[in-house]
């Protein structure tokens, strides 16, 4: 069986269709994901992607050739899977998504009973390995609509009656969150203005990462243009989203972590709240401002998940712009951040701007990205170049200094070595960005 092995991720299973994933190897992965889960039972669910349908047939196909049954969710956001395994009893997931990712690409995102997350790599072997024989008793497919139930557990999180009314932009990206918010908002004092809310894997409206300048665009000039309170972006699956305010300006992830962290810290003084070591040194700082123990974590949601559970924390969030939380058990979802910023700007006076103008006190830089081919030799080169400083290899090198500090970590799957630095003051930012491109580059 020709299966393109570089499709296994290290989180994830994902690749462009269907050069890299096609029909074959979804088959081939849905059997050996319903041998390796031990399930009777698999939930199934999809993104509007345009190969979603073929490679979710093929999957499906796949499982119940090994006589285990399929709950089949039909489209839905991703955190959709993840709630039907970690908090509605489910035995096994998949998603067939590929997140942010150009609208070529597709994937799957799978996790067992318990939320433990099957990454790609793991699934290598037994894909290349499987057995000629499938089962004689073929598995059963059941359609269900769990959205009902999914909105409910979103909403649990905040006390409803105590939502103030809100103008609030959404930039659904044509992607699910255009299919979850008029559903979620039904019953809320909530003034939505939809943004590319049909649901289209072409993506027309800009690309599916919110992350990008040009996917941001529409959203800031309209939440200017129509006097809103904020604005909100998701991509394509809904696991990833970013906050505007009400002057239009895009608010890094960096700064939610801390945002969202306030209303868990009054529910739970004390509690753990997790951030990715690239992140912002306001986001621990701010936490401990807030009485909250910080818990670094390496970069990736499984990572997140696993350091959630094991310091006790009771939410997290990325720079990336991926929120955890541990009532949802332990995996991330756009739409709880959502209420929760709903819940915060309802208890506070101040608008948004102001909430979040303190965390703006250093300067950071985006995350460079440098083409390398001998990354160990360049890690070695940096660790002795900056041996005066505090020194961290959790995930890669970070070096500490007292008025800047910087992170260099290998790529998994590509020969490129990823750069964030962040220094007090914008001279000394660009002074280091400079000298730490030149050291690798060499």
């Amino acid at each position: 069986m020709a299966i393109n092995k570089d499709i296994f991720k290290s989180y994830d299973i994902r690749g462009v269709y269907p050069s890299e994933l096609n029909e074959e190897a979804a088959y081939a992965i849905g059997r050996a994901f319903a041998r390796r889960s031990g399930a009777k039972r698999i939930t199934v669910g999809s993104d509007m992607r345009l190969s979603g349908h073929v490679l979710k047939r093929a999957l499906v196909k796949g499982i119940t050739d090994e006589g285990v049954n399929v709950k089949d969710i039909g489209l839905v956001p991703i955190d959709a899977v993840y709630s039907s395994v970690g908090n509605f009893g489910d035995e096994a997931g998949i998603m067939v998504t590929a997140s942010h990712n150009p609208k070529e690409y597709n994937g799957f995102k799978m996790v067992l009973k318990d939320m433990k997350w099957i990454r790609g790599v793991e699934l290598v072997d037994e894909v290349k390995n499987l057995p000629a024989k499938r089962s004689e008793t073929k598995g059963e497919i059941k359609e269900e609509d769990i959205m009902p139930t999914y909105i409910n557990h979103i909403l649990s999180f905040v006390d409803i009656d105590k939502i103030k009314p809100f103008k609030v932009v959404v930039d659904a990206g044509n992607g699910m969150a255009g299919k979850v918010m008029p559903i979620l908002t039904e019953n809320m004092p909530v003034n939505i203005i939809p943004l590319n809310f049909k649901l289209d894997g072409n993506f027309p409206a800009h690309p599916s990462n919110p992350l990008l300048v040009e996917s941001q665009k529409e959203l800031c000039e309209t939440v200017v243009k129509e006097k809103a309170d904020f604005g909100i972006i998701f991509d394509g699956d809904t696991d990833r989203m970013l906050f505007v305010d009400e002057k239009g300006n895009f608010i890094p992830a960096d700064f939610t972590i801390p945002l969202l962290a306030e209303v868990f810290l009054k529910r739970e003084p004390g509690a753990g709240i997790v951030y990715n070591l690239t992140a912002s040194k306001i986001v621990p700082e701010s936490i401990k401002a807030l009485g909250g123990k910080p818990l670094k974590s390496k970069i990736g949601y499984v990572n997140m998940s696993t350091v959630m559970k094991e310091g006790k924390g009771i939410m997290g969030g990325e720079v990336s712009a991926h929120y955890s939380f541990r009532d949802n058990a332990y995996a991330d979802s756009g739409f709880i951040a959502f209420v929760i910023l709903l819940q915060l700007l309802s208890d506070s006076e101040k608008p948004l701007s102001e909430i979040v103008a303190p965390f703006n006190k250093y300067f950071k830089s985006s995350e460079i990205n440098l083409e390398i081919k001998d990354k160990d030799a360049a890690l070695e080169k940096i660790k002795q170049k900056y041996s005066d400083g505090k020194q961290d290899f959790l995930d890669g090198i970070t070096v500490e200094y007292k008025n800047w500090w910087f992170n260099v970590r290998p790529s998994n799957t590509e020969p490129l070595l990823r750069l964030t630095i962040e220094a007090d003051t914008k001279e000394l930012l660009a002074e280091k960005e400079k000298e730490l491109v030149k050291i690798i580059n060499k």
